[in-house]
């Protein structure tokens, strides 16, 4: 889409995205397939199409290709989804090599849900989106041959799932402005930062909104007194936290500017497993959890309950990913302090349906396992 017909059609954005229906359709590239005996996997790479050019500290983006898994056993569908991360040496094909390798794991007793978990972390380094879909398309199995949703099987309650946040990517004041208020219904706003005009950027959003506001700046400051400035000006404009100032492996310039700063610090590229915690509770006031990074959903309630013991701050995130990535995530949520689960709505050409947003809060389905179905021809 481009950056004109973006502004022309800015309110009708967030409304369109929740019809539940593919409004385009994406390129698939089909994967491999495997039989073994009661068992089926078969996986699909799907180009997500973004609404908008989305730019980070470290690039831009007009598509994500994500793998989509379907694993059928003792009759039962289920479904998991990757999407690969490029900072971590993740493509859409190592994530499905990946998941071909754990095929033999697979085909093991997925009752033992933690086992498979494990065997799968083990199988290879890295590739934490590849272990993620698959952990999520295990879960969904087992919520679906129990017949209960996930978040009741987690001992969850759907009534209390958090607002999500609404990200505004790296552009011009204008476009920033009204993506901004193209979005009313979401009461907390995240903008993406790191770069030279970040100033500039914050001042048109608060010319229009006067919303508050989170920032990411994607590992986008090299200097602590560069970062350490920036944060205490953001704080005197509306902003709450700040998500990960400085590159990931930089913690004792981190422990530096938790000791100055006037509003907190997130860690998020720093964390991945729950071994990063301890570390990172001397940095941060607390940690952004990503099923992409941790590896999935039983290593999502790993880190949220260690971080808790280390008397940090939660929120958990998302990349660009569908609408069944994102309920997996949401399925969490209560036992977090902050969402931003908005990918989902960053595309036109969503392949599963089943979650629908009231107001800025997305509403779980009643129906085992994560609750959404695909939308598109099956793979």
């Amino acid at each position: 889409m481009k950056r004109k017909d973006f502004i022309k059609t800015g309110g009708l954005i967030i409304v369109s995205s929740l019809m539940g229906k593919c409004q385009k359709s994406g390129k698939i590239e089909k994967g491999f397939e495997a039989k073994q005996g009661s068992l089926k996997v078969s996986t699909a790479i799907y180009e997500l199409q973004l609404r908008q050019a989305w730019t980070l500290s470290r690039g831009t983006w007009n598509t994500r290709r994500n793998v989509l898994v379907r694993l059928e056993k003792d009759g039962i569908v289920a479904y998991g989804e990757s999407a690969p991360i490029p900072r971590y040496n993740e493509s859409a094909e190592s994530n499905q090599e990946f998941i071909r390798r754990a095929i033999p794991v697979l085909e093991k007793d997925l009752w033992e849900y933690q086992d498979r978990w494990r065997e799968l972390e083990a199988l290879a380094p890295g590739q934490n989106a590849a272990k993620a879909a698959l952990d999520m398309a295990i879960l969904d199995w087992v919520g679906k041959s129990l017949k209960v949703p996930l978040y009741r099987f987690f001992g969850l309650s759907p009534d209390k799932t958090l607002p999500t946040t609404f990200s505004i990517g790296i552009d011009t004041v204008e476009v920033m402005q009204k993506t901004a208020l193209s979005a009313p219904a979401f009461r907390r706003l995240k903008i993406k930062a790191g770069v030279a005009d970040d100033k500039k950027h914050i001042e048109g959003i608060r010319e229009v909104t006067d919303r508050p506001l989170v920032v990411d700046a994607n590992e986008g400051w090299k200097d602590r007194q560069q970062a350490l400035e920036m944060i205490n000006w953001m704080a005197e404009h509306g902003v709450e936290f700040v998500e990960q100032p400085m590159p990931a492996d930089n913690l004792q310039d981190h422990r530096w500017l938790k000791e100055r700063v006037k509003i907190p610090i997130m860690a998020d590229e720093s964390v991945h497993k729950i071994q990063d915690v301890p570390a990172l509770a001397s940095a941060f006031h607390g940690i952004n959890v990503k099923l992409m990074k941790c590896g999935g959903l039983q290593e999502a309630l790993r880190l949220a309950a260690v971080a808790r013991a280390h008397g940090l701050k939660l929120m958990i995130g998302c990349m660009i990913e569908s609408s069944l990535a994102i309920a997996a995530a949401t399925t969490l949520t209560p036992l977090f302090d902050y969402a931003d689960l908005d990918g989902n709505i960053l595309i036109n050409n969503d392949p599963f349906r089943g979650l629908t947003l009231a107001g800025d809060r997305w509403l779980l389905a009643d129906k085992p396992g994560l609750g959404v179905e695909p939308v598109i021809p099956a793979w």
